[in-house]
């Protein structure tokens, strides 16, 4: 069984950068998309950005194209490096791995790792 852990989370300003890293760690058995969501107090979590199988990656209408979200298959790791932060993208941000093919608009993970908190103040 896999299981994903994250560093990298942390408190900036508004304007700032972060990157956080998901390593995982046992076996998936089959090929896995894996991605970044986030959960901020209050509100659901939702999916932030998506590397497919494919080598697709996707992302969610409000990164705008601050996040980019990278991947090493061999190491198993999913990495989200976060420009200009802003004070709504404070959240717990998740790693996540789901079997198979999925994108931003509908993966539903298998994995999940325990969360890195991200805070940006202005």
């Amino acid at each position: 069984q896999a299981q994903l852990r994250e560093t990298g989370g942390g408190s900036v300003h508004t304007g700032g950068s972060l990157t956080l890293f998901c390593a995982a760690s046992g076996t998936f058995r089959t090929s896995v998309t894996m991605g970044w969501f986030r959960q901020a107090p209050g509100k659901k979590r939702e999916a932030v950005a998506v590397f497919n199988v494919n080598g697709e990656k996707t992302y969610a209408g409000f990164v705008n194209g601050r996040f980019v979200i990278s991947r090493d298959f061999a190491k198993k790791t999913v990495d989200l490096r976060m420009n200009n932060l802003k004070p709504e993208d404070t959240a717990m941000y998740y790693c996540a791995a789901e079997r198979g093919w999925a994108s931003i608009r509908n993966m539903e993970p298998d994995y999940w790792g325990q969360g890195t908190q991200v805070t940006v103040s202005s």
